[in-house]
C-alpha cells in the first residue's frame, strides 16, 4: 500500500552524529590517554603525523569544538531541533587511557553517564559507537593493532565496563565505525600500521578476522549483559556502479562492491562468504583461527546494519581507484553533480543501497552517516543561508522513505555533522556540514561560537513534520 500521506513511519527516529573525536576535544583531561586521532595533524585518513606529539605544532582533535565543556549547550540545540537520536562515540582513551589497563578510570566514565543523562533529560536516545577512530595509540605502539590477537580481550574488557555501566541508558550500539575501511585506511579502521605492499592483504585479512572476533565477543556480552539493548555493525557503503554495460566493468565493480560486502556478510550471517576462498588461495592468505573463532562468529551475529552513505562512483576497467572518507571515487559519473569538495551528489544511490543492502540481509538499517561538506559563508546579516544544504537533505530523506515504501526496514537517519566539526578527511573546519556553525578556522582559531544556519529551522519542521515538510514547494 502507497504512503499517500507521504510521512515516515511513526517510530522513525530522528537526529545526528558525530564522533568524540572530531567533537570533544579535551585531548588529555581526566586522565584520558592519546588515541590514534590524537597524533595527526592532516585527519585520520593520513596515517600518523609525528612519532610523538609536539606542542608547538596544531592537532585538530586536542580542542576540536570542545564538545567535552560544550555539550550542554549543543545538546540544547539539537533538542531544539527535535532529535529523538544522537549518535556519538565513546572515546575508548577516556575509559581505558592505554588499552589494556585493567581498571577503568573513572573520571572518563563519569563523563559519559553525564552526557548520556544530558541527553535523556533532553528527550534524545543516544547511539554509541564503540570504537570510532579512536583506539588507543599504545595498544598500536605496544601490540601493533589489531594485527595482534591480544586487543580481542582489551576490547572485551572495554565492552563489559561500558555495557554493565550504560545498559540502562543505551540501547543501540555498533562495535566498530566503518570496519570495512580496513582496506583503505588500516590505521584509522584497525589501528595497524600497514604500508602496500606484498602482504598487505595478508595483514589486512587477518587483523579483520580478529576485529570480527571482538565483534562476536561484544555481540556475546551485549546478550548476556543487556539482552533487551541491541548491538549491530557499521560499514561505509556508498555505491560503486558499473561505468559502461562492457562486462569487464560489470563484473568489476561486483567484485569490489565485495570487498566491502565481505565484512557485513560475515558480521550479520555468521560466516565467511564462499567467495573468500577464492580471494584467500589468489593472494596467497593465510588466516590464523583459533579452533572456537568460527562458532563464536556464527552465534553472535549483529542485530542490525548501520552505514555511512555520501556519494556514488563508477567503475571502469583499467582506471584507478582513489580512496576517500566517503567511499571510494573511481570514473567520473556525467550524470551527477558534485560537491564543494569534489563528492558527487547522487540521492537516487542512497534508496538503491538501502534495497540492495536490505534484499541481502533482511535485518533493521539505521542510515548514519548522510550530509553535505560545503564551503559555508557567513553573510552581512551575520547568518549563514545554506540551502544547497537543504536540497541535499530533503532528496535523500525522500529516497530513504521511498526505500521504506520498497519494503525496506530502516529504523532511523542521523545527518552526519549537525554541528560543524573537524574533518576526519582533512583535519579542516572548513569542510562544514553543520546545521550550526562553529566559529573557529583550519589553524584553529576562532570563538567557538553556535550560530543556527538557516537549515537548522528547515531540519526541525522536517522532524516535528515526520518528514512532511519534505513535499512541500
Amino acid at each position: 500500500m502507497v504512503n499517500e500521506s507521504r510521512t515516515f513511519p511513526d517510530d522513525f527516529l530522528w537526529g545526528g552524529a558525530i564522533a568524540a573525536n572530531q567533537a570533544e576535544g579535551a585531548w588529555n583531561e581526566d586522565g584520558k590517554g592519546v588515541s590514534i586521532a590524537d597524533v595527526v595533524r592532516g585527519g585520520i585518513i593520513s596515517g600518523v603525523s609525528d612519532k610523538e606529539i609536539d606542542s608547538d605544532k596544531y592537532y585538530p582533535s586536542h580542542e576540536a569544538i570542545d564538545f567535552y565543556h560544550k555539550y550542554k549547550e549543543d545538546i540544547a540545540l539539537f533538542k531544539e531541533m527535535g532529535f529523538t537520536l544522537f549518535r556519538t562515540s565513546i572515546n575508548w582513551t577516556r575509559i581505558f587511557p592505554n588499552g589494556d589497563e585493567k581498571e577503568p578510570n573513572e573520571h572518563g566514565l563519569e563523563f559519559y553517564d553525564n552526557l548520556f543523562d544530558e541527553l535523556i533529560k533532553n528527550g534524545i536516545e543516544p547511539m554509541i559507537t564503540i570504537s570510532h577512530y579512536e583506539t588507543p595509540m599504545h595498544l598500536v605502539d605496544a601490540y601493533g593493532g589489531w594485527e595482534n590477537r591480544k586487543l580481542i580481550d582489551f576490547f572485551s574488557r572495554y565492552c563489559e565496563v561500558i555495557f554493565n555501566r550504560y545498559k540502562n541508558k543505551v540501547k543501540y550500539w555498533m562495535t566498530f565505525n566503518e570496519v570495512n575501511n580496513m582496506h583503505k585506511i588500516p590505521f584509522a579502521a584497525g589501528a595497524c600500521r600497514i604500508e602496500d605492499g606484498p602482504d598487505k592483504l595478508q595483514r589486512v585479512y587477518q587483523a579483520s578476522h580478529h576485529m570480527f572476533v571482538a565483534n562476536a565477543m561484544a555481540v556475546k556480552l551485549g546478550k548476556e549483559i543487556m539482552p533487551e539493548n541491541e548491538v549491530g555493525c557499521m560499514l561505509s557503503l556508498s555505491a560503486f556502479y558499473p561505468n559502461t554495460c562492457d562486462p569487464e566493468d560489470i563484473f568489476g565493480a561486483y567484485q569490489y562492491r565485495r570487498r566491502s560486502l565481505f565484512f557485513s556478510d560475515v558480521m550479520l550471517r555468521g560466516k565467511y562468504p564462499s567467495y573468500t576462498d577464492r580471494i584467500l588461495k589468489e593472494h596467497n592468505i593465510t588466516i590464523e583461527k583459533e579452533e572456537d573463532d568460527d562458532a563464536l562468529i556464527s552465534e553472535n551475529t549483529c542485530s542490525f546494519l548501520a552505514f555511512s552513505y555520501y556519494l556514488t562512483s563508477t567503475y571502469k576497467a583499467g582506471t584507478p581507484i582513489f580512496e576517500s572518507t566517503g567511499g571510494s571515487m573511481g570514473y567520473e559519473n556525467p550524470y551527477l553533480e558534485n560537491s564543494d569538495f569534489g563528492w558527487p551528489i547522487d540521492p537516487k544511490g542512497l534508496r538503491y543501497v538501502c534495497n540492495e543492502l536490505y534484499d541481502r540481509y533482511e535485518k533493521p538499517l539505521f542510515v548514519v552517516e548522510n550530509g553535505l561538506g560545503a564551503k559555508d559563508t557567513v553573510s552581512e546579516d551575520g547568518k549563514i543561508h545554506d540551502d544547497y544544504r537543504i536540497e541535499y537533505v530533503k532528496k535523500h530523506l525522500i529516497e530513504i522513505n521511498e526505500a521504506i515504501e520498497d519494503g525496506c526496514e530502516i529504523l532511523g537517519y542521523t545527518y552526519w555533522g549537525p554541528i560543524d566539526i573537524i574533518s576526519a578527511g582533512s583535519g579542516q573546519m572548513q569542510k562544514r556540514y553543520g546545521f550550526i556553525h562553529v566559529d573557529k578556522d583550519d589553524q584553529g582559531n576562532g570563538t567557538l561560537k553556535r550560530v543556527k544556519k538557516d537549515s537548522f529551522d528547515w531540519y526541525k519542521k522536517v522532524i516535528a513534520s515526520n518528514g512532511e515538510e519534505l513535499y512541500k514547494n
